[in-house]
């Protein structure tokens, strides 16, 4: 068992895609485990995708937010704003069996549905961290654990893996996530701003400085003086990466290999923040082992990758040829599949 979150301090980089497709994979790869997704996003677009797409998962994300009780993120927050310094273990009640929905997820995956009021209530989940007792701040970035760790106990700790969409920018719901998360995924797009995002990542979690005397995050500072883990780089994924050209590919290539060196840099001074895969080789003590273990591509679709998230069908059952996308015929070649699924396939034999 393992709980991963998906975050980059940047939109645009394709997490909640690349959510959808990890998970879907992982549980068809692993039909025997449970998996449960998380949808940390107030644009719930992860959810979306689950419950159907861009159509169909839009009507069923709105019916089960209309529904009372309400069985989404936000109605679990809701119940912990109420108590907010003692879990009231009722995390299981708000999973979504994604198959009752969507026939083409897998069986075996399970949603706590995103919610756009996430939002609405992040400055009461900020305030319950003070006042209150001593230790506020630690038990209310503990309740996303709480609801996980509520999930497994209704599982009788079957086999399971938990994965976690975050909210792009370092919101209280990103503390929150990867404070309930061991491992952590880091997505990211060939561009500048990915390469200051990921650097970003290092600093606000962990507490690298990008230039000397720059101040830490209050969650760095305040998960070390409550002794609380921090998850453990588990893979850093350029994510949909398109290549046009030849000379398009050699700026792609650049981009990337940049991003990789500033993260190559922080695992030679300090490599406790990184998860050594018990697949992957003894502890890289290269360069080029480092990025082996380390370092993924996932290729664009481009067509393809749009319809699997339009239609909420994973990018590995999808099939080539005509599809109906918001009353449009769109074609699905099979070399556009054969660009992508390989890669994801490859992808979640990494993750235990």
């Amino acid at each position: 068992m393992a709980i991963y979150a998906i975050w980059n301090n940047k939109g645009g980089v394709g997490k909640s895609y690349l959510t959808f497709q990890l998970a879907s994979e992982y549980a068809r790869q692993n039909p025997h485990k449970k998996v449960l997704v998380v949808d940390l996003c107030p644009q719930a677009n992860s959810s979306s995708m689950f419950l159907g797409g861009m159509n169909q998962g839009e009507v069923k994300l709105t019916q089960i937010h209309t529904h009372q009780p309400k069985r989404t993120i936000s109605g679990y927050i809701e119940e912990r704003i109420r108590s907010p310094y003692m879990s009231p273990s009722t995390g299981s009640s708000y999973i979504t069996q994604v198959s009752q929905y969507n026939d083409e997820v897998p069986s075996n995956v399970y949603l706590v549905v995103g919610d756009e009021q996430l939002e609405t209530q992040s400055s009461r989940v900020s305030s319950a961290t003070n006042p209150g007792p001593q230790d506020a701040w630690r038990i209310v970035h503990l309740w996303i654990k709480d609801l996980i760790t509520d999930v497994q106990n209704s599982w009788n700790d079957d086999s399971n893996c938990v994965f976690i969409d975050c909210n792009p920018s370092f919101s209280i719901y990103t503390e929150l996530a990867l404070t309930a998360a061991e491992r952590l995924i880091i997505p990211f797009s060939a561009d500048g701003s990915s390469k200051r995002a990921v650097k970003a990542v290092l600093a606000l979690v962990y507490g690298v400085q990008r230039h000397s005397g720059d101040p830490l995050s209050e969650f760095f500072l305040n998960s070390k003086r409550y002794v609380m883990a921090l998850p453990t780089i588990y893979m850093y994924v350029g994510n949909r990466l398109t290549q046009m050209n030849s000379s398009s590919a050699s700026a792609f290539r650049t981009v990337v290999n940049e991003i990789g060196e500033e993260i190559w840099g922080v695992w030679r001074t300090a490599s406790q923040f990184f998860y050594i895969h018990p697949s992957g080789g003894s502890t890289p003590i290269s360069q080029r082992a480092f990025k082996e273990m380390f370092q993924y591509k996932v290729n664009d679709a481009n067509t393809a990758s749009v319809v699997s998230g339009a239609l909420g069908i994973p990018i590995a059952s999808l099939t080539a040829g005509q599809k109906n996308v918001a009353g449009r015929s769109v074609t699905v070649n099979q070399s556009q599949l054969d660009r992508q699924v390989p890669n994801i396939q490859e992808l979640v034999q990494k993750i235990e």
